[in-house]
């Protein structure tokens, strides 16, 4: 089996065709909340500049939309689709820190989205907490799991929603992974499917794209899912896929490498001068800060700490248990153990207070 790593082009492509279609599909109570026919707007130039200042390392189709709500307030949705195959314990992090560049940059409202397409089927981190002392800070989003859908490929055959071919394509994808001969199986009756279930040309065309970039398969296996297809499209007098795109999209998949490749040289060079220049800053500032650093003040707060840490960790946990928190996830913010924050909640019954 061959491999292509990049999920990321046919998922960033597939979104900007279809978001109204996406948020039906994943987050439709959010989407009844959004006036579509007013449309919305791609924001890429801002959600650069977001990504280099965030500084958050891997990222996996990540989109940015400007849209309004039926009440006329304008809103950013901020997309992210993960694709992993183990648990990325920075991931709701990373979600948490776009989120407040939104409004540090722009003074914006957003909401956070994400899609888990990931294999593991224990991975549904939709939280990020941090805690100190009596500071807390918590951020929950929405988030959809492809691997729900697996029990229900039989309902995504029948759905019109461009999404759920998406979803479909990938998780076969997933399930076929080391085994040619049955992706190719699939891969075929996905494509004709696009046919039978009445879709525009122009829709089989952009899902086409989507299934022949996701279902990879060994150059060999390909040509005879073209050479299928083709049959397939002559019988039913529907050439929509000509030999001639399907070079052009190969050829048009190559250019896209190298200008992929020529534009990342150019960011790392950006982004490597911007570094550098922040840590030399940063280590200047931090030779001169040791100098005017005695042992004394750290004997100090070394004694404070000790009794302020229980403290802290008790108040958290209270904090936590009056915002209606999960009791596991209290334990692994504060480190108390779960007959501590138990009997905390006891104490504290009836007495709660919110720290503002």
């Amino acid at each position: 089996m061959i491999s292509r790593d990049d999920y990321d082009s046919p998922w960033k492509d597939i979104l900007g065709r279809y978001f109204e279609a996406f948020m039906r599909f994943f987050f439709s109570d959010i989407a009844e909340e959004i006036n579509w026919e007013k449309g919305y707007s791609f924001a890429d130039k801002e959600l650069r500049q977001i990504s280099r200042e965030a500084e958050t390392g891997k990222r996996l189709a990540d989109r940015l939309f400007r849209v309004w709500k039926k009440n006329g307030e304008e809103t950013w949705v901020m997309i992210h689709v993960e694709i992993q195959a183990h648990r990325e314990k920075d991931f709701p992090r990373r979600v948490y820190v776009y989120n407040y560049r939104i409004h540090d940059l722009y003074n914006r409202p957003a909401v956070s989205l994400a899609v888990l397409a990931d294999d593991n089927e224990k991975w549904y981190d939709t939280v990020y907490f941090y805690s100190l002392w009596r500071c807390l800070i918590v951020f929950r989003f929405p988030a959809a799991k492809i691997l729900d859908y697996k029990s229900r490929q039989e309902e995504l055959g029948k759905s019109e929603n461009p999404f759920a071919v998406v979803v479909t394509a990938h998780l076969q994808t997933m399930e076929t992974k080391g085994d040619d001969s049955s992706r190719l199986n699939r891969k075929i009756k996905l494509t004709k499917n696009l046919y039978r279930r009445g879709f525009l040309k122009q829709d089989i065309l952009n899902l086409y794209r989507f299934i022949d970039w996701i279902m990879a398969l060994p150059e060999e296996l390909e040509e005879t899912y073209h050479r299928e297809i083709t049959e397939f499209e002559e019988e039913r007098r529907m050439r929509y896929i000509t030999t001639a795109e399907r070079i052009g999209m190969k050829k048009g998949e190559m250019i896209g490498i190298e200008k992929g490749i020529e534009k990342g040289i150019k960011q790392g060079i950006e982004q490597g001068i911007e570094q550098g220049i922040k840590q030399g800053i940063e280590k200047g500032i931090e030779k001169g800060i040791e100098k005017g650093i005695e042992k004394g003040i750290e004997k100090g707060i070394e004694k404070g700490i000790e009794k302020g840490i229980e403290k802290g960790r008790k108040e958290t946990a209270k904090n936590m248990l009056e915002m209606g928190l999960d009791i596991k996830l209290i334990c692994k913010a504060t480190e108390l153990s779960e007959k501590e924050v138990r009997n905390i909640g006891k104490n504290h019954d009836g007495k709660r207070e919110c720290d503002t």
